[in-house]
């Protein structure tokens, strides 16, 4: 390749420059806009300066004190730490937090435990499964088969009979509990005898309620009959964008495949400074993460009822609406989802179109979800969600218009711009939209 001239490198340069405002204008904006997907959340400044740290430029392959590179004498002590708090905060004996994403350690779930052509139980995408459960996901990566469950869609729920009929005709060895819509806990006590019965072992994808989990606020997964606990760990759970895998079992097979599944099987070197920074974060979720996991639920729940009382089709109004930190509402009178997910961005109020029982297509469905995890994380309460749904009234029944919604957006926000439920590292740190967001950045 020949040498750029100077001209050249200088355009690069400008490149780069407009690369780093267009991440700083997104920071900006985001720190005078609601976000409310339900799959995000945000790092403590803590957390957030071990991404930027030396562990993200090194490898260290395998297991702490085994490793396949040398250099790792101060990874392996924060691992180890690492390890130890999963296990304390999910009062389970086996983590691995190798997995670099939710998908990655579901990946890992299937080569520990599916064989191609297996039959595994789960729920429909239109249920609220996630992507990773379907043909072209993960599944279809293992070439396994899902059995699907009965749901009933008014409930939001499995149908607990019709499902016990199904796994006891169909037999899967293994079967998946988990969504991405994610409103209520399973029916995995009412179930355990099924499973118990046709030899199957459980699995949990609790990406988006690990936290809920951890907290115990939604359900304990691993002492209600799953042998695996999978998920990712920047939802309820508010760390780094990682993966983990934890069990509670006495099979030690099973966790020495989880253990080879992780490594070398789906990952090889495991981003280090997201591993630290995963560290950081259970360690607060330990210290904080109780009242906010309670917070979290109360608010889904008070942002639900305040839609709902404003018209909104929200799904489960008989039964509070959710006991997760996600609320469902179907737009169909507004528009749809997708048309309505816009709209919302347009006055910096961030939702993402979700399919609901019903739809057909992923692209034009008819619902919205709506997480209050973010805003919680701020120090938002019962009284802002009440002030959210008026926003998201006055542009959507009221005609307002984007604009003047937008602005009231940004004077509601403006008082919460600081991460809350984790130790204090200055004031200029707590800033959370800030580009670097290091202790004393």
């Amino acid at each position: 390749m020949a040498l750029l001239t100077e001209p050249q490198v200088a355009d690069l340069e400008q490149t780069v420059q407009r690369i780093r405002r267009s991440v700083e204008e997104h920071s900006r904006w985001f720190e005078g806009a609601l976000p409310l997907i339900a799959s995000e959340n945000l790092l403590s400044p803590y957390a957030k300066e071990l991404l930027i740290s030396d562990f993200h430029s090194r490898y260290a392959e395998g297991l702490p004190g085994e490793r396949y590179y040398e250099g790792n004498h101060w990874v392996d002590e924060v691992e180890r730490e690492c390890l130890r708090l999963a296990r304390e905060l999910f009062r389970c004996n086996f983590a691995d937090v190798r997995p670099i994403s939710g998908t990655v350690a579901n990946l890992a779930v299937l080569k520990a435990m599916a064989e191609p052509g297996m039959r595994i139980g789960s729920c429909r995408l239109a249920e609220g499964a996630h992507i990773s459960s379907a043909g072209f996901g993960a599944f279809g990566l293992r070439s396994v088969k899902p059995v699907y469950y009965a749901f009933d869609t008014e409930e939001m729920q499995l149908d607990v009979d019709a499902t016990k009929r199904i796994l006891t005709t169909e037999r899967p060895p293994l079967a998946l509990f988990g969504l991405s819509l994610f409103l209520f806990p399973f029916p995995l006590k009412e179930l355990q005898e099924t499973l118990r019965d046709i030899g199957a072992l459980g699995w949990y994808d609790g990406a988006h309620v690990l936290g809920l989990i951890a907290s115990g606020v939604f359900q304990d997964p691993l002492h209600e009959g799953c042998a695996v606990l999978s998920g990712s760990t920047h939802k309820t759970l508010p760390g780094p964008q990682h993966g983990i895998l934890l069990s509670d079992s006495e099979d030690a097979e099973l966790k020495k495949h989880l253990t080879s599944a992780a490594f070398p099987g789906v990952t090889s070197n495991h981003h280090l400074n997201e591993m630290a920074a995963l560290a950081v974060s259970l360690a607060e979720h330990l210290a904080f993460g109780k009242d906010y996991a309670r917070a979290t639920v109360a608010n889904a729940k008070a942002l639900g009822a305040a839609l709902h009382q404003r018209g909104f089709q929200v799904l489960c109004a008989h039964k509070g609406f959710t006991e997760s930190h996600q609320v469902a509402v179907r737009m169909e009178a507004e528009g749809g989802g997708d048309a309505v997910a816009k709209r919302l961005e347009s006055a910096r109020i961030v939702a993402n179109k979700n399919l609901l029982p019903g739809d057909k297509s992923p692209n034009h469905p008819q619902g919205i979800r709506l997480g209050t995890q973010e805003l919680t994380r701020v120090g938002m309460g019962p009284s802002e969600m009440d002030a959210v749904a008026e926003l998201m009234d006055a542009l959507l029944h009221k005609g307002k218009s984007p604009e003047e919604v937008g602005n009231r957006v940004l004077e509601l926000k403006k008082n919460f711009t600081k991460v809350r439920y984790c130790f204090a590292a200055g004031e200029a740190a707590y800033r959370y939209y800030h580009l670097v967001g290091a202790p004393g950045g």
